[in-house]
Formats: structure tokens, sequence, C-alpha cells
């Protein structure tokens, strides 16, 4: 007498598509998701800003020295990495009007999503731990190479903030901070 095997039972079509084609879709959604929230091309391109000093009365760093009639900032507070390298210089202007810009000059540092400068309650080297109570959004990062300002806004005591950050709001990291020098010139 032969004995038959026994078979396994076959999957209908419909079961499969029922299975397979929810496991796409939940797939393609992760997929978009995920290019959303990194957005990883942004690691292999470059903005580069090149926005002119605006003139100003007197910088972070003390008095502006006068070099041939132009009025030239002294020097700022350099740039430290932190999730992303990071160079160049920040200082605080006083501009004529009273208004007051926070310049970075020279800055390179990474692309990504979501990056924002903001003044710091904190240190450039406590600053990686996190922006701190009472920080200052400023604004989107214009460029990750160049030269920019940013405005304070009014009625903003600067005196009172010790670094500017460039913050990735999406992921809450520092990518670098610059210690602003002695507060207390910034309010001259």
């Amino acid at each position: 007498m032969d004995r038959m095997e026994p078979t396994a039972p076959r999957r209908s079509p419909l079961l499969r598509r029922a299975v397979v084609v929810p496991a796409l879709l939940v797939a393609v959604a992760v997929a978009a998701v995920a290019l959303y929230l990194f957005q990883p091309w942004k690691a292999l391109t470059n903005t580069t800003v090149d926005e002119t000093a605006p003139s100003a009365t007197s910088s972070a760093m003390g008095k502006t020295h006068d070099t041939d009639g132009m009025k030239k900032p002294a020097a700022g507070g350099a740039f430290v990495s932190h999730e992303h390298a990071t160079s160049g210089t920040a200082r605080a202007l006083r501009l004529a009007d009273g208004g007051r810009v926070v310049r970075l000059e020279d800055l390179k540092t990474s692309e990504g999503p979501d990056v924002r400068v903001y003044l710091s309650h904190r240190s450039a080297a406590d600053a990686e731990r996190g922006l701190g109570a009472g920080a200052v959004e400023l604004g989107k990062l214009k460029g990750n190479l160049g030269n920019q300002n940013y405005a304070v806004p009014a009625g903003t005591d600067p005196a009172a903030f010790r670094s500017v950050v460039i913050w990735c709001h999406r992921f809450s990291v520092s990518f670098g901070a610059a210690d602003l020098p002695a507060a207390a010139a910034m309010a001259r």
C-alpha cells in the first residue's frame, strides 16, 4: 500500500496579498518618515551665505578698531564642536541705531534638518548638554558655510547670555557653540 505524504495546505493568492500589501504600505510609510526626519541628502550638500557685516558701534569684545577709516569689530568667540565639526567665530554687535546683531564669521558646520541659531545662558562647553532655560532663538541657520547676521530680538538683554549655539531643533542636539566675550561688553 502506497503511503501518501501529507501536503501542506496551499495559501490562496488572496491571503498572500492581504499580508504583503499592508506590509509594503507600512514599509513605505516608515521610509517616508525616516527621510523626512533625517534628511540624509543634507550630508552631501552645503549652503554658503556671505552677508556683509553691519556697521557697529561696539562689539562683544569691546570697542571697534578704526583702521584706514573703516570700523572693524574686535575678534569674537571661537566655535567649539559638539555633535558635528563646527568652526568659525561669533560676535555680538551693537548697531548705531541701538539694535543688536549676532554675526557668525567663517562658519563651517554640517547641514542638517531644522538647524537654528540661539543665544544661551550656558557656556559653549555646557551647551552640548542643552540650551538651558531662557534661551532665545535668533532664527533658522541661513547656511552651513560663510558669514551671516542674526538680529537679536528687541527687548532681549544680551548681557544675560554667555554663548551662541548652532542647535538642531529636530533632534535636540548642539552642532557647536561659541562663547560670547564678557557679557558686560555687549550691554555698552
